[in-house]
């Protein structure tokens, strides 16, 4: 490939192996999170294990505000990319911050974080409706990748929707996204196994 040409947009078998893996642990993140909703009521959804703790509503909620936050960061930087024509073939090379935060986000935690008051969900929220907005995220991150293919994923940067002093590289960006999907992911699994955890209605 030489520069300035890239793969034919919307064809997945086309993507790059980097981004290839990518689209495909977004499909896992979305078939766990599914089979995890279609099993819960609306009651059990909305159960919390303590004071201060989330229910698997709030988890996925959570998840949805920051999606659509690093997607529009995600979008912006495929725009500059986009404009400047950074293409490139990979594999590429991240620095090392990075692959830090992407290792301590993977579950199971090795340290707490303190959700950004920007991404706190709300409370008693609708299962159904949060799922469908978290399965829909998924499709519009994949579409993201689709769109990055053939673009210089470790030239273009991503500024971090929490701080304009945080920046990750556009491939590592999609790494940080899926890394937290699972950490609360996990997070919600562990709510449907607490003690306490309440039966069918």
């Amino acid at each position: 490939m030489t520069r300035g040409e890239r793969p034919a947009g919307g064809d997945v078998e086309a993507l790059s192996p980097e981004l290839r893996e990518l689209y495909d642990q977004f499909d896992r993140i979305r078939e766990d999170a599914e089979r995890l909703a279609q099993t819960l009521s609306e009651g059990q959804a909305n159960w919390r294990p303590g004071p201060g703790r989330w229910s698997v509503a709030e988890c996925l909620a959570h998840l949805n505000e920051t999606a659509d936050c690093y997607l529009a960061a995600i979008d912006r930087g495929l725009d500059r990319g986009e404009a400047r024509n950074l293409t490139g073939k990979g594999p590429f090379r991240y620095r090392w911050f990075g692959r830090w935060f992407v290792r301590q986000l993977e579950p199971p935690p090795k340290r707490a974080f303190k959700a950004p008051a920007m991404f706190a969900p709300r409370s008693d929220l609708g299962l159904a409706d949060v799922a469908q907005r978290f399965l829909a995220a998924q499709a519009r991150l994949q579409a993201r990748l689709l769109r990055a293919n053939g673009l210089h994923l470790a030239r273009i940067k991503v500024t971090s929707p929490v701080s304009r002093w945080i920046r990750f590289e556009l491939g590592q960006c999609f790494n940080v996204v899926a890394s937290h999907e699972r950490r609360h992911l996990w997070q919600a699994h562990q709510v449907v196994e607490s003690p306490g955890f309440p039966g069918e209605a």
